[in-house]
């Protein structure tokens, strides 16, 4: 069997620019970048499932997860999965090794040096995957994350309050920071979202140096890539990768939340904040605006918006995740009935 090829994971939180940073590395020929269907991130959970990972239960945890990234709602270009072709060259039966499989052999439809996985949740499980040995760099990609707030206030995936989305990113953010500390900086990329807009270019030339590969000038043109019109075609939240770089996207919270909200959310994460380089915006002088009373109001009212804002979503958005649905509960039916 050939040595497996190299892998570059994104870490840290969703409604980064992680999507732009994804359509201008799928522009190089030694990347292969394609719209994730977040693997590890379904699955991890639903191991207990296929409990015994034995043979049988193997081929269908395969067979699942091909499933699950062929009804991906941006069609991953140029790569047919051959379930059997994966059993034959899984090396033990693990998740990470379907999981290393699949991407993979979408870089070698490509003739790729690298596969690169954006799902960015994947950082809870990088000590596993560094045991289990996927050669992997990293790319922290992160940005203000009152900013990311905002982002996911009007997405359709995610909590819709403030002091949630303010736990989320303190908590990914701090794992982050640790496994750099860990990992050190010939392992972990660190990118800030804000220099990116402001500075592509320079931004990615530091990147190509970081993976050993030339920088290209299509990466800037990506806006006109196949890749970017698929996504940006499949849901609201990608329309903007028809778009070039837009550089002054960025420290839009000040208009757009109110200042309890920005508060709220400083109470919860400034020191992360902070450590990221991004000053406080508020003196914090109300404590009782993360009181236990108020939290757990909090959560009342982030059910209440995220269940209005799923009643007024984008039909098309809602279609597009419905096939990845149907799987899902396929599995979970299937495993009732056993």
């Amino acid at each position: 069997m050939s040595d497996p090829l190299p892998g570059i994971q994104f870490i840290g939180t969703q409604r980064s620019g992680s999507n732009l940073l994804r359509v201008m590395l799928e522009q190089h020929p030694a990347i292969a970048a394609p719209h994730p269907p977040h693997l590890l991130h379904i699955f991890m959970p639903l191991l207990h499932l296929y409990d015994p990972l034995n043979e049988q239960n193997y081929r269908l945890l395969v067979s699942d997860m091909v499933d699950y990234v062929n009804a991906n709602p941006v069609p991953w270009e140029a790569v047919q999965f051959d379930k059997e072709a994966i059993l034959a060259k899984s090396r033990q039966n693990h998740i990470f090794e379907i999981f290393r499989l699949i991407y993979e052999a979408v870089a070698k439809s490509k003739s790729a040096q690298y596969w690169c996985c954006k799902s960015m949740q994947n950082l809870f499980y990088s000590q596993a995957m560094e045991a289990f040995g996927l050669n992997l760099k990293y790319i922290f990609l992160y940005r203000d994350g009152r900013d990311v707030a905002l982002s996911f206030k009007k997405a359709i995936v995610g909590d819709k309050h403030v002091y949630h989305l303010a736990k989320q990113w303190k908590e990914e953010q701090d794992i982050c920071l640790e496994l750099y500390k860990q990992y050190g900086d010939g392992k972990v990329f660190l990118l800030n979202y804000e220099k990116l807009v402001a500075e592509p270019e320079k931004c990615v030339r530091s990147l190509c140096g970081f993976l050993n590969i030339e920088y290209r000038d299509e990466m800037m043109q990506f806006y006109e890539s196949s890749s970017s019109r698929a996504a940006a075609a499949a849901g609201e939240m990608w329309k903007n990768l028809e778009k070039p770089v837009m550089q002054h996207n960025t420290n839009k919270y000040l208009k757009e939340l109110s200042a309890e909200e920005i508060e709220i959310y400083e109470w919860v994460a400034g020191d992360t904040l902070q450590a990221l380089g991004y000053a406080l915006s508020s003196r914090l002088l109300h404590p009782e605006l993360v009181s236990p009373e108020a939290v757990l109001r909090y959560g009342e009212e982030n059910k209440e918006k995220k269940k209005q804002f799923m009643a007024t979503a984008p039909k098309n958005d809602i279609e597009k995740r419905q096939a990845q649905l149907d799987i899902l509960q396929s599995v979970k039916t299937r495993n009732t009935t056993r």
